[in-house]
């Protein structure tokens, strides 16, 4: 029976200037390399600030190069900016055109499908939905184009930002709205997949490590590899450790377990602003 070992590390959060983020890193290289999945997934936050400071974006790209496997890529808020929200005052650091096409004059993708272990990966772009931008149309047609094609397979899908905290129809509310995928673009994406077999919702964003399941769908929340959120700035929703997830899936399933690298460290992030 063939088997696909995929590994997901999330909000690596790398800059030159932060070199305890740079040495958890290193930790998941070296695990990386004792281990050889057959690939990587970043789901996002690869850089520390990359819409102000785009030298962090490609300090990430150096750094997953020197990766023994392949490695796939999707932006986070970090990377390019956020996304609006109903409920939230518009973002700081909103996506735009210019920092889309700096993400991808780098790391070469925002989006992408690949089958494997008789099984369909989608990942996508969970920053430029519900901004508006001519990208996030491009992307749910091309979504659409791709889910015509899935013929019958199980479906997993990689995103930076959770679909929702526990269910579909869970309110936005104004503290923890960015946390999760955006109305309205949520309802067209469970609606989108709703005709699929979709069985997994791998994200990152959070850093708190997370896995349940709702219906037939197994939701997980991969860790940060870089650092972790004090409890006075975000309240406890799952786990708050560093590490990343491993997955190995086959014809009929799939596994996850869930890994912290030798030598990866819980660091603050108020060490970091310190």
């Amino acid at each position: 029976m063939p088997t696909f070992r995929l590994t997901q590390i999330s909000d690596p959060h790398l800059a030159r200037r932060l070199p305890t983020l740079t040495d958890n890193f290193h930790r998941v290289s070296e695990y990386i390399d004792t281990t050889r999945p057959d690939l990587v997934i970043n789901s996002g936050d690869l850089a520390f600030d990359g819409p102000d400071h785009p030298d962090d974006l490609e300090f990430a790209k150096a750094l997953h190069d020197a990766l023994p496997v392949t490695c796939r890529y999707l932006p986070g808020n970090h990377d390019i900016g956020d996304n609006p929200t109903k409920v939230c005052p518009p973002p700081s650091q909103p996506v735009t055109e210019a920092s889309q096409q700096a993400f991808l004059s780098i790391f070469g993708e925002d989006r992408w499908r690949f089958e494997a272990a008789s099984w369909c990966f989608v990942g996508l772009n969970s920053m430029v939905m519900n901004t508006g931008l001519a990208r996030e149309a491009e992307q749910f047609d091309w979504l659409a184009s791709q889910l015509s094609a899935v013929g019958g397979k199980p479906l997993a899908l990689f995103l930076h930002k959770p679909l929702y905290l526990n269910a579909p129809g869970d309110p936005e509310l104004a503290a923890t709205a960015v946390r999760y995928i955006p109305q309205p673009a949520r309802t067209h994406l469970l609606e989108m997949f709703g005709a699929v077999d979709l069985r997994l919702v791998a994200s990152g964003h959070v850093h708190q490590r997370r896995d349940f399941t709702r219906g037939h769908v197994r939701h997980v929340w991969a860790p940060s590899s870089g650092f972790i959120i004090p409890d006075r700035k975000q309240e406890v929703i799952g786990i708050k450790e560093v590490g990343l997830v491993e997955y190995i899936f086959q014809p009929d399933g799939f596994e996850v377990r869930h890994v912290r690298a030798p030598g990866q460290v819980d660091v603050d992030l108020d060490s970091l602003r310190g």
